[in-house]
């Protein structure tokens, strides 16, 4: 089962990435960002009233819902749509793949889950890796304020989402269905969201093209619906920590499609840059101490 999910969240994430990309326009980011959540919200509302299992919760779990809402469905996504029109989509996916190190410090900071003692090697390779992937850009662009803006934006998001894992392991924790504290959440997100385009003054009309509206429907029934209660099903079966491992595989697939749809070029200094990044996740998850025991009693 764990299996399933993880492919379920990584084929789906791995592509919602060039749907945002898809999105980029005269639509502003909140708006589109409203309509995705208020589509999946409707459908994921609708199938679990249906099912009956749209559980009652207290006020206290409500507001964590508001909060998770916040985090997951409204101000991180406003980010990630900001900062596509600043960066390659592909390259958001793999700044996003350090969740993984966001959600240790996250652990520790919430739930007094030291790190490992690896951690602190994974993160200067996450942060080595980072540089090296958009050096070539940042020296050619002059350190553009744009292209900065593009990174900071994406590094917020990603700790948004990691601030959501820790409420909904804390929603699990406390016996919460991962599907019902998902569609409060997601309805909350959304309202807020909504409030933020009013005060703005944006226009709520959508672009009513087959690219916009193909994947404004892809976003919010398969990258929201489907893989959100995906992973978050996952964080309750394994933790934040080992649910955040598919955030190493789908960059892969993200990079994939923005080669061809966005006419990414892959330079020596992007590739290493990746490699680091992807390494320094991947040593999160490796156990050195078990390794040396295993060759120790060999």
């Amino acid at each position: 089962m764990n299996a399933l999910l993880y492919g379920l969240v990584v084929l789906i994430w791995g592509t919602t990435w060039i749907a945002i990309y898809l999105q980029q326009g005269p639509v502003a980011a909140p708006v589109s960002i409203f309509w995705r959540f208020a589509v999946a919200t409707a459908a994921i509302m609708l199938v679990l009233t249906c099912l009956g299992r749209l559980r009652k919760m207290r006020p206290r779990d409500h507001l964590f819902c508001f909060l998770q809402g916040c985090c997951v469905f409204c101000f991180n996504f406003w980010c990630f749509y900001t900062a596509a029109g600043y960066i390659n989509t592909g390259l958001e996916s793999v700044i996003f793949s350090m969740a993984v190190l966001y959600n240790a410090i996250n652990s520790f900071l919430f739930f007094g889950q030291r790190p490992p003692s690896r951690f602190y090697l994974a993160a200067a390779l996450g942060l080595l890796g980072i540089i090296t992937l958009f050096w070539s850009d940042l020296i050619a662009s002059g350190w553009s304020p744009g292209l900065l803006a593009g990174i900071a934006l994406s590094a917020l998001g990603t700790y948004g989402f990691s601030l959501g894992n820790m409420i909904s392991l804390r929603h699990q924790r406390n016996g919460l269905e991962t599907m019902t504290t998902n569609a409060w959440a997601m309805l909350y997100g959304t309202l807020v969201m909504g409030a933020i385009a009013l005060i703005r003054g944006d226009s709520f009309t959508p672009l009513w093209t087959a690219s916009y509206m193909g994947a404004l429907l892809y976003l919010a029934l398969f990258g929201s619906v489907i893989a959100f209660g995906a992973y978050f099903t996952l964080v309750g079966r394994i933790g934040a920590g080992k649910a955040a491992y598919s955030t190493l595989l789908f960059p892969l697939v993200a990079l994939s499609f923005s080669t061809v749809y966005e006419g990414y070029v892959w330079h020596a200094n992007a590739i290493t840059g990746l490699l680091l990044i992807l390494t320094g996740n991947l040593v999160m998850f490796a156990k050195p101490e078990s390794w040396f025991r295993r060759v120790r009693l060999a």
